[in-house]
């Protein structure tokens, strides 16, 4: 019985199927379908890949929701090319040969959400070109041969959320080529030929979330290189390898959730561009030459739950280096030159969750015990870090000491100032003067400096640390006079040693009459400036009464004998002259009263004295 039963059960089940085959069939046939094309009426899609198509097939229905027409041989379309196609909603155009496109060519389409042009010779996007599709959310013209985005080439997109414009030849942006896209949220522009961010054509794109510029020729990000995205979220600029640096306000105005800089030529940490991302969440400074993190400048990073920086040439990591980041679970510095990561970097270590450190030179001393105990929470992403040194443990994983391994061997030796003896350095005014200070520790301990007046002193400045650790005072001065103090530390402690410089003055130079004493012309004083030459010194008057006076008589001497000689010079002149006739005399003939003009007659002359004054 159950036999028979299953029997007509299958009888019917075969029946079922055999009908509803027959339904496909016959729908099929009377979906028109082009020649050299598949068509499948249950998804409403027409195939016409790899056909060799020089121009777009006729017959196709129209309520054909997908058309693929890639890897054919299409050079052109022409103006309303696909009218009667109004229900499309997929067009795939992809690895063609177009290099002309007609305006209005997708004139009709006013449901098509997808248009994919990639890998074809297009050079230029006329103006008009993609008229006709309000309704289009992605566009992709990746990989073709365009050198220009024109005005307005895309304002007719209004709906547009994704552009994918990698792989062109484009030299240049113009400032309104993105008007209209008010709503695009990703742009994708990677290996083109522009040499500095198009920060005009971007300001168009107010709704944008995602951009990724990478493989340009820029090198640098100037100020406001982003203004106007304040709805930006993820930025991407990478394989950039001209990119040395960020100005301050390179990235002003973004409220960024994730920034990638990577595969620049970044040689310094781009403290001043990050401050102000304080939603920053993620980022990524992979395969930069930066050499250190310096400590306490990341703390306005409140939220920054991601860091990576792999492949660089990490030196460094400073204490408090990630003071402020309360948040941070991953940490990926791998394939770098750091020998060690101590726990004082971090605002704590409690919320670290992820740790890469492989790919360094580490010494495996007390300052990574604070991993070795962690090792068992902490995650290294399937590759466990190594000890480069001691020798003892070189080559060995993490994962391999066992608790009794690790008191014995991630130990450190406190410093020691090799010589203790009393150094008093005494040098007249002006000359240089070295203060030694020697240490030994394991590890190699740091050495500082410490003014009289208990401040620190840099590597840099008259007064500087030199990289030998010992102390330079370069033109010394009296009030450099002091103790100064020389302080050795390494993770497993410190030790410090005074020595005493006296500085001499000149006698003519006066000497300072603050000074605590003197003694046989050498004189220690307690200036009110910096040591390091920080603040401002009293300068003394340039003279003494002294020499004012001797300077004065000279003078005065100088000017009496250059007036004496000018009257003998005159003395002797006058001399010369004979006797000085004090009166004159003079004869002289007075005119006629009479007309004429003869010069005659009877006038006689006349004379009258002149005494000279």
């Amino acid at each position: 019985m159950c036999v028979e039963v299953a029997f007509w059960w299958a009888v019917c089940w075969r029946g079922l199927i055999l009908w509803a085959v027959g339904l496909v069939s016959v729908a099929d046939s009377l979906w028109p379908c082009p020649l050299r094309c598949d068509c499948y009426s249950e998804v409403l899609m027409v195939n016409c890949s790899w056909r060799h198509l020089a121009s777009v097939p006729e017959g196709i229905s129209g309520d054909s929701q997908r058309l693929d027409l890639s890897h054919n041989r299409l050079k052109a379309l022409g103006r309303r090319q696909f009218s009667g196609l109004g229900q499309l909603r997929e067009l795939d155009l992809s690895d063609n040969i177009l290099t002309m496109i007609e305006v209005e060519a997708f004139l009709g389409l006013q449901n098509l959400l997808t248009l994919r042009m990639f890998r074809n010779r297009l050079k230029i996007i006329t103006v008009g070109v993609f008229s006709g599709l309000p309704s289009l959310r992605l566009l992709d013209i990746s990989e073709n041969e365009i050198l220009v985005f024109l005005d307005y080439t895309f304002r007719e997109l209004a709906h547009l959320q994704q552009m994918e414009a990698s792989e062109n030849d484009l030299v240049f942006i113009s400032q309104r080529a993105f008007v209209g896209l008010a709503n695009l949220q990703e742009l994708n522009i990677d290996r083109c030929n522009l040499t500095a961010i198009p920060t005009d054509a971007l300001s168009q794109l107010s709704g944008l979330v995602r951009l990724r510029l990478k493989r340009l020729g820029i090198t640098a990000l100037p100020n406001n290189s982003f203004r106007r995205l304040g709805r930006l979220r993820e930025l991407e600029v990478s394989h950039c390898p001209w990119l040395e640096s960020l100005a301050g306000n390179s990235l002003f105005g973004l409220n960024l959730t994730s920034l990638t800089l990577s595969h620049c030529n970044l040689s310094t940490f781009p403290y001043a561009a990050l401050h102000h991302l304080v939603y920053l969440r993620y980022l990524d400074l992979s395969y930069n030459p930066i050499t250190s993190i310096q400590g306490k400048l990341l703390g306005d990073l409140l939220r920054l739950q991601e860091l990576h920086l792999v492949g660089g040439s990490l030196l460094q990591v400073e204490l408090l280096a990630f003071h402020g980041l309360a948040y941070l679970r991953l940490l990926n510095i791998s394939s770098n030159q750091l020998v060690t990561l101590e726990e004082g970097v971090f605002h704590s270590v409690g919320n670290l969750e992820v740790l890469r450190l492989d790919e360094n030179p580490l010494a495996c001393d007390c300052r990574l015990l604070w991993v070795m105990r962690r090792r068992l929470r902490l995650d290294f992403d399937a590759n466990p870090p190594t000890c480069n040194a001691p020798i003892q443990v070189q080559g060995r994983s993490f994962q391999d000491f066992t608790e009794s391994e690790m008191p014995g061997l991630f130990t450190c030796r406190p410093p020691r100032i090799l010589s203790r003896k009393p150094q008093e350095v005494r040098v007249e005014e002006g000359h240089t003067v070295p203060l030694l200070c020697k240490a030994d520790g394991d590890p190699i301990p740091s050495i500082s400096w410490l003014s009289p007046k208990h401040t620190k002193l840099s590597p840099t400045g008259r007064i500087r640390i030199l990289p030998d650790g010992s102390l330079e005072v370069r033109y010394a001065q009296v009030h450099d006079s002091g103790t100064y103090l020389c302080v050795v530390s390494n993770a497993a402690g410190n030790d410090t040693f005074p020595v005493s410089l006296r500085v001499r003055g000149f006698p003519s130079s006066g000497r300072n009459r603050s000074a605590s004493y003197f003694l046989d012309g050498w004189s220690l004083v307690t200036a009110p400036t910096a040591v390091n030459g920080s603040s401002q010194q009293t300068k003394p008057y340039p003279f003494d009464a002294k020499t004012l006076v001797i300077a004065v008589t000279m003078g005065f001497l100088s000017f009496l004998s250059s007036v004496a000689i000018c009257f003998v010079f005159m003395l002797f002149w006058s001399q010369s002259k004979g006797q000085i006739k004090h009166t004159a005399t003079i004869d002289f003939v007075p005119r006629s009263s009479g007309g004429g003009g003869g010069g005659g007659g009877g006038a006689e002359p006349s004379k009258f004295t002149m005494k000279l004054i």
